[in-house]
């Protein structure tokens, strides 16, 4: 955190603490999907800006536009659109230039990991002045030397603080579940035990399908989908395949939307069975000459690059509409 803001330093720690932790009604509901919306809400697709890294200003806004998001999802984090260090200076105009492009800004992609993470407040706060409601969070490991439960137990302190600076800002935290050896929200599961108790407007899960068909490609992504409950705040859409690597070990190969294992069309009915309103993020993660790795420089033609996401994004409503969620 932040020490030297004015801004929360007054608060004590029992003020950080309220609001954070929200008993009864919101636990015992936790099956209820969170973000609900009228059945006949259309669902708004953001980019990760990782993947326009190289470009900047209104030439990012000017062709997220043009290839026909309808938001994006800046990334204010180390070689991201906005250093975290310049981000009272830095993000307003870039967020002014999107939405005058008429696109939305719902959420941003953050480096933060709790609230101890440099320059997490002055985030908070920006992103509250501006009207962005939701951030990307996360980044916990496992220790393979301590027992998993005490260390879920070890983690939820944490979570508090963070949770009472987001309902102090009356912002958001997603955590993005990524697929691995001992990362913590790769089951999904363990997520469940570390949030069940906090307010789900205060911290909760951008449920990334592609990472979570990796961990759970039969039937446990379903599942998984299923606890997030009331936790669940946004969606990240990708797809993949089981490869071979060089040594003959088994791998996620990420492919464009439709040529892997992920289920879109059927979790896109899911969604629409559990009323979600988004925020959704479509990312990039194949081979695009670098713009899949968030490189400034590209190795192959920009429009070529264009043409993948206009597809991607083609393929993603079609699956939508489908849904009656486009």
């Amino acid at each position: 955190m932040d020490r030297t803001s004015p801004e929360i330093s007054p608060l004590s720690r029992r003020s950080l603490f309220k609001g954070a932790v929200v008993l009864g009604a919101t636990a015992g509901a936790i099956e209820n999907i969170g973000n609900a919306a009228p059945s006949n809400s259309k669902l708004k697709v953001a980019i990760f800006s990782k993947h326009l890294q190289f470009l900047q200003g209104e030439e990012l806004a000017q062709t997220a536009a043009d290839i026909g998001f309808d938001g994006i999802d800046i990334t204010v984090r180390k070689g991201g659109h906005v250093d975290p260090a310049r981000v009272r200076q830095d993000l307003p105009p870039l967020a002014a230039a999107i939405r005058s492009h008429g696109l939305e800004v719902p959420m941003v992609t953050t480096d933060i990991v709790d609230a101890g993470t440099p320059h997490t407040e002055d985030i908070l706060k920006t992103m509250a002045e501006l009207g962005i409601r939701h951030y990307r969070w996360g980044g916990f490991k496992y220790n393979r030397e301590q027992p998993l439960a005490q260390q879920l137990e070890e983690l939820k302190p944490r979570v508090a603080k963070l949770a009472g600076l987001n309902s102090h800002y009356r912002v958001g935290a997603m955590y993005h579940t990524h697929s691995g050896v001992g990362l913590v929200g790769a089951p999904i599961w363990d997520l469940h035990e570390i949030l069940t108790g906090f307010d789900p407007q205060a911290v909760g899960v951008n449920y990334d399908v592609g990472h979570a068909t990796v961990e759970g490609g039969f039937g446990g992504w379903i599942d998984s989908f299923r606890i997030t409950g009331a936790y669940l705040r946004g969606i990240a859409v990708k797809d993949f395949l089981w490869a071979k690597d060089a040594n003959g070990n088994w791998r996620p190969e990420w492919v464009p939307l439709g040529k892997g294992m992920v289920r879109i069309p059927e979790f896109c009915r899911m969604l629409a069975a559990a009323h979600f309103s988004g925020p959704l993020q479509l990312h990039f993660e194949y081979p695009l000459g670098g713009a899949n790795e968030g490189k400034r420089t590209l190795t192959i033609p920009r429009e070529q690059v264009f043409s993948a996401m206009r597809r991607d994004l083609r393929q993603l409503r079609s699956w939508l509409k489908e849904a009656s969620l486009a």
